[in-house]
Parts: C-alpha cells; structure tokens; sequence
C-alpha cells in the first residue's frame, strides 16, 4: 500500500485514547495493516501503533527478525494485535532504553514489567494470545502505550535518562543495558 508520515510527539492523536475495532477482516482494516507494515518496514521500527500513522484505532503491529536500532535484541515474531489486552504475569519490573518513532533521535530509560501474557484479534478476527518476557514484553506494553495515549517519556521515572542518542552514545549511557527496578504497584 504506502508508506505514511509517523506523527510525532506533541500531535492531539498521540495523546488521545484509540477506539476498538468493531468489524475485522475488512478491507479498510487490510489496508491499514499493509500501511503499517510498510511504514514499520521502512523506519526500521519494533513496533507501530495505528494512531502513529494518524489512525485512531487499538491496532498494533511488532516484530522483526533483525533491528538495526536494537541490534542485540533477540527476533520477536511479526505480530498484529487488535483491540489489545495486557496482563502482568509478574510484578518484577525492568528499567531499559526505549526509542519510538514518534520522538526521533531520542532514548530514555524505562520501566516495564518483564513478564506479561497479551491477548486481542489479528486482522482476521482470530484471537491471538501469548505469554512473553523481556524485550518482547517490553515492545507490546511500549506499543500498548501508545493506544492510551501515552509515551514513553510519561513512565520514565527520572527525566536525567532522556536524551539525543548522539550525545547519550557519546557519553557512554547507552553501554548500560538494563537496571533493575523496585516494584512500584502500577499498572501497564
């Protein structure tokens, strides 16, 4: 199909909550998954949100066998996930740096939950659920986000950790993989 414009922080359809999908194997909702896939493909993203390409519904795709900009991360399988559901298999949070596409050229330290099972529809309708930990955990619960109207920088527990990946590299920040997190009883 097309490869869109990522809409960038400070856009009101950032920060606006998505609307579920109510039909599913149609072809506007065809569309707009080759949208985001073509767009996810072509900026080299983890993860794409539907409204990060304008588009106000719970649609979100991840996945990739190889990543340039998380080069040590293991492959996540390509996944669509509609009208997503989170649940928190463990308590135990992780801090690590995330990107988005939505704020270009900037890395911030984050806490996630490591383990969490998601659930939802793919563009079909067939229910799709999965337990994971880790990186892929973190990619859906950072997708997830962006369906609420939420980024990164708004779970960052300390605003020292947030900064142009140019001068964080140059700082040597980046070498840091992850830190362990106290468990602070927040939801996703």
């Amino acid at each position: 199909m097309a490869i869109k414009k990522v809409v960038r922080m400070g856009d009101p359809v950032l920060k606006a909550p998505c609307l579920e999908v109510s039909e599913f194997d149609t072809p506007e909702l065809h569309a707009l998954v080759v949208d985001m896939k073509d767009t996810m493909h072509a900026e080299n993203g983890a993860g794409l949100a539907a409204n990060q390409i304008g588009v106000n519904l719970r649609v979100i795709l991840f996945g990739f066998e190889q990543n340039e900009r998380y080069p040590e991360a293991p492959e996540i399988p390509e996944t669509v996930l509609i009208n997503p559901i989170i649940e928190v298999l463990d308590r135990s949070k992780e801090i690590a740096w995330e990107g988005c596409l939505s704020i270009p050229g900037m890395r911030g330290l984050v806490p996630r939950y490591l383990s969490i099972r998601y659930s939802g529809k793919d563009e079909f309708g067939n229910p799709v659920s999965q337990d994971v930990s880790d990186f892929h955990a973190r990619v859906v619960q950072h997708e997830n986000d962006h369906l609420d109207g939420l980024l990164y920088p708004q779970r960052m527990t300390s605003m020292d950790s947030f900064g142009y990946i140019d001068e964080l590299d140059a700082a040597c920040a980046l070498d840091e993989k992850s830190l362990p997190c106290e468990d602070d009883r927040s939801e996703v």
